[in-house]
């Protein structure tokens, strides 16, 4: 159980209702972006050890958990990063870190190149980094449409193992209990764009402190793409988790905060 989740609430920001849960409530503002199937609450573990140490809001990206979702909205990563935007101006956070995993470090990294304020630190968790002309993302789409079909009808622990089968049962029954919260269409359409839509040309504009966090064992990121990303943006920080795959704090925990370094300016 968490020891410094303050409270879940909701914001309207870029004409939705944008869900969120804070932590700690003391500190520099950081603000998470979860990935393509993650509700906020599933990384209420990792959020709750960051709350010891900043000011800590995890988001519902649209689509997904508790924030607005449906067929009338769009769920591409323009639109997605400007919810951040909208997001950290409603709460009027400044010097903001700000951190995503897979398909919300791809969110974080479209909102500060399309012009987001208060962001003071950029922390992008194993992006995909597929994209026209690029090599796949390593998963498919289906692992996600079925899990997500299993949960809509009412998947049980054993179900949900053979889709994560190195994760904790608590772990489990909390994916169990959310997954069917995202919105297929959402998560189809944040697939498509893993490769239709090229981050890279993001990197050169950045000009704030950028960590770029990634997995040793996730196949996302290779080690020739982490020498074009330093290319595109020299001043950027890589450091890697070598026992972990994609879903790195779920598989190495203590290796996840460890793969911050001295970044954030205090350890978590």
């Amino acid at each position: 159980m968490s020891t410094t989740r303050l409270y879940g609430a909701n914001v309207q920001a870029n004409g939705i209702r944008q869900h969120y849960l804070r932590y700690g409530g003391k500190g520099q503002p950081l603000v998470l972006i979860p990935g393509i199937t993650s509700p906020a609450i599933t990384w209420e573990f990792v959020a709750d050890r960051l709350g010891r140490h900043f000011d800590t809001y995890v988001l519902d990206v649209r689509g997904r958990g508790l924030s607005s979702t449906g067929p009338e909205l769009n769920y591409d990563t323009d639109t997605c990063a400007d919810d951040v935007i909208a997001f950290v101006e409603a709460l009027n956070l400044s010097n903001v870190i700000l951190a995503g995993h897979s398909m919300g470090a791809r969110f974080a990294l479209r909102a500060v190149t399309r012009g987001g304020g208060g962001i003071g630190k950029l922390v992008l968790i194993d992006p995909p980094v597929s994209g026209p002309g690029r090599r796949e993302y390593p998963s498919k789409l289906p692992w996600y449409v079925d899990s997500i079909n299993d949960c809509a009808e009412g998947a049980d622990l054993e179900t949900m193992r053979k889709y994560c089968p190195t994760w904790t049962e608590e772990q489990l029954l909390l994916r169990a209990e959310w997954l069917h919260t995202c919105y297929l269409p959402a998560i189809v359409k944040s697939f498509e764009e893993f490769h239709e839509v090229d981050i890279h040309r993001d990197f050169p504009s950045v000009k704030i402190p950028t960590l770029l966090m990634c997995a040793g064992k996730g196949g996302v990121i290779q080690p020739e793409d982490k020498d074009e990303i330093r290319r595109l943006l020299p001043s950027i920080r890589i450091e890697t988790v070598p026992e972990a795959g994609h879903m790195i704090p779920w598989d190495d925990y203590d290796g996840f905060f460890q793969g911050f370094a001295d970044f954030l300016g205090a350890r978590p």
